[in-house]
């Protein structure tokens, strides 16, 4: 545990992590200074009467003065203000090393470009099913310091390549790095390599790393050892067999993909992964059989909203980068068209890795949103431009029939037109309810 007392902090960046690091610091006898940059940010009502606070720029004298800058994972570490405390010698982390420096228990670390959610979530409920006390935070729902406020046997965490920049002292007792595709390019400028080795600091000093035999890039940068466990589709220790559409480990077939309410080729190596993290901490076979028998996924990642006429309506708002998309697209099956939605703010991605799911006769694509035209000019002959998502579906409505999947899987985030991924699925669901 680290000694605080004395220390003066600086946390950048409020909303609910911020204020779970104020709450951290004030635990530890110390009270630390806020800034954000938003005139009015999140979190700003519920700050203690005495803890000082500076929004709608930095302050830099505040913060080259500090003996600790607790860094919100959105602004980058080449931010001017930052580097220019760092050249002050004043350390710079984030809430989850403040976190790691503290956890007791086990930690299983889970990032990847795409299914990091599901996958936390599965092995969440694994252990829960086997009667493990479990914290299940860190990108997803619960700040990771907030876990550390009841006692737990195990931690799983989500993190992201932004808190993985800012972390030094994780050592998990098993890591994985799902997969590697572009996104957040416009924070990465030297572009896919620099985004990688951000995602890779998750296997430092971690006992097991399971990595995706199908994505080269998610193995450790030394290469495979003796740590390394692998998972994918008809290769790999955990894999699918797609010849008998089993869950295999090791040769040996487990539970067959049509026992489970998850679909899609992506969400059966996202089960595979989450098994094999679960095995390497000790969660009973059983207990992780028995949620993949019963889990039936999260809102917005490939999610049935709609079903009429035998036209389904797929929700897959979560895919806010290509690789999502793509892992959508991959095996899938339509009896009749694709009707796909594709549009929002692409975050400076290359598109053209969408080429080869878009071929052939049976697809139809509506572009909309800041990078709706970039993705109509992929395939111009099958696409139609709308300024929005709703145009382009009462657009698609009338010509739907017997046989054909609408899909929003729009690789590109939603901050252009919505609040947020979630808002933009929302509002696809109410369309297919009312149009379908």
């Amino acid at each position: 545990m680290a000694n605080y007392q004395g220390k003066k902090v600086v946390i950048v960046g409020l909303g609910i992590t911020g204020l779970s690091c104020v709450d951290f610091f004030i635990r530890q006898g110390v009270t630390p200074k806020v800034i954000d940059t938003r005139q009015h940010p999140a979190g700003l009502d519920k700050l203690p009467a005495d803890v000082e606070y500076h929004t709608g720029s930095f302050h830099q004298v505040w913060l080259n003065d500090a003996d600790l800058i607790v860094s919100s994972p959105g602004i980058a570490l080449s931010t001017p203000e930052l580097v220019e405390a760092r050249d002050h010698g004043v350390e710079i982390v984030g809430d989850i090393e403040l976190f790691c420096r503290e956890a007791k228990a086990p930690i299983v670390a889970i990032t990847g470009s795409n299914g990091k959610s599901t996958v936390t979530t599965l092995v969440g409920e694994m252990a829960k099913a086997d009667g493990i006390p479990v914290g299940v935070g860190g990108n997803i729902g619960v700040p990771a310091l907030t876990l550390l406020t009841q006692p737990y046997d195990l931690y799983v965490l989500e993190l992201s390549s932004f808190q993985l920049e800012t972390t030094y002292s994780l050592t998990a007792a098993a890591a994985t790095v799902l997969n590697i595709s572009e996104d957040h390019m416009n924070r990465y400028p030297l572009g896919l390599e620099q985004y990688r080795e951000a995602k890779l600091r998750i296997y430092d000093n971690a006992k097991t790393c399971v990595y995706n035999a199908d994505d080269v890039l998610t193995l450790p940068l030394a290469g495979k050892d003796a740590r390394c466990v692998s998972f994918g589709i008809g290769q790999g220790d955990y894999q699918l067999d797609n010849t008998n559409r089993y869950l295999n480990v090791n040769g040996e077939n487990l539970l067959a993909t049509s026992q489970m309410f998850l679909s899609g080729q992506h969400n059966y190596t996202n089960a595979l992964a989450a098994l094999a993290l679960a095995d390497a901490v000790g969660i009973s076979r059983k207990a992780s059989l028995a949620v993949l028998n019963t889990y039936h996924g999260l809102a917005h990642r490939f999610q049935l909203v709609y079903s009429h006429n035998g036209v389904r309506w797929i929700n897959d708002s979560k895919a806010t980068n290509v690789g999502s998309t793509e892992a959508a697209l991959r095996g899938l099956e339509v009896e009749g068209t694709l009707h796909l939605l594709l549009g929002g703010d692409g975050k400076s991605a290359d598109f053209s890795a969408l080429l080869p799911y878009l071929s052939g006769d049976n697809i139809r694509l509506y572009c909309f949103g800041q990078d709706g035209q970039a993705l109509a000019n992929l395939r111009p002959q099958v696409s139609q431009l709308t300024a929005t998502m709703e145009e382009a579906m009462r657009l698609l409505a009338p010509t739907v029939q017997t046989g054909d999947m609408v899909l929003l899987s729009p690789a590109c985030a939603s901050l252009d037109q919505f609040k947020s991924f979630e808002q933009r699925g929302d509002e696809f669901a109410r369309l297919a309810q009312e149009l379908g």
